[in-house]
């Protein structure tokens, strides 16, 4: 076996046991009380990390007929969500409707499909897209979009782990052992979406305050939460009341520089 051959080799064993990490990491939720958004938060990033993708986002239902952004591995992934739910299209728009994988190998020719989405979603540097269902049962809550910065069609391992990691996160969010009534589930996902609200206030606060870009600030607010074995929902509350000073996050919080 050549050198090229070992190394080829290694990186492959080192990405599948990252792989088995993350799948661990996420099962982890299935049997203990855990913190929604970080947990989406965690599902981007792994995608991005691990998938032959560049970015990864997610948004769910507000169970009122609209889809709200969630959870995205960078600020211009979570603008995606953005503009996909400012403009009703799409792919992720088209995943939740659908309750299929929807993608395109190039944005920049999808002007007919997705007139307003698509050159927003260029403009932000991205140019292929492909959209996995959250599925429970035979209900879509929500889409991982995964999302890559040169054309080219996003590859069928690639979609097939992220729907993989998309399945898995959809059992965490709802905590299957819970839900047992339409109600549990509706109350979940408004109880979700209302406390990325509060994310976002904490966000803003911690941005001006920290002279930081926004996923800087969401990495301060995770970093401290997980620090103090805390719900990032509930520090970020404390933040947007003023019940946490600032400065207590923008010093020493492990992930606020890291990218």
């Amino acid at each position: 076996m050549t050198r090229s051959h070992e190394g080829a080799d290694k990186m492959s064993d080192a990405r599948d046991q990252r792989l088995a990490k993350t799948f661990v990491s996420l099962a982890d939720t299935l049997v203990a009380d855990f913190d929604v958004l970080d947990f989406l938060g965690m599902l981007t990033e792994r995608a991005a990390e691990l998938l032959d993708v560049d970015a990864a986002a997610v948004v769910l239902s507000d169970q009122r007929g609209g889809w709200r952004p969630t959870a995205g591995s960078s600020e211009q992934a979570e603008l995606i969500e953005v503009f996909a739910a400012q403009t009703l299209q799409g792919p992720c728009l088209d995943c939740v409707d659908t309750g299929i994988a929807v993608a395109s190998a190039d944005l920049a020719t999808e002007s007919d499909r997705w007139p307003q989405f698509a050159p927003a979603a260029v403009n932000a540097g991205f140019r292929a897209a492909c959209a996995v269902p959250m599925r429970l049962r035979d209900d879509v809550i929500g889409a991982l979009t995964l999302l890559g910065t040169t054309p080219g069609a996003i590859d069928d391992a690639s979609v097939a782990l992220g729907q993989a990691l998309a399945d898995i996160a959809t059992i965490g969010i709802l905590q299957q052992r819970a839900i047992r009534h339409d109600e549990v589930v509706s109350e979940q996902l408004q109880a979700t979406l209302h406390h990325r609200t509060v994310v976002e206030q904490a966000k803003g606060v911690l941005a001006e305050a920290g002279g930081l870009d926004m996923h800087q600030a969401y990495l301060a607010l995770r970093g401290y939460a997980r620090t103090h074995h805390r719900r990032l929902s509930d520090v970020a509350h404390d933040v947007a009341t003023a019940d946490l000073d600032p400065a207590e996050l923008l010093t020493g919080s492990p992930d606020a520089s890291r990218p």
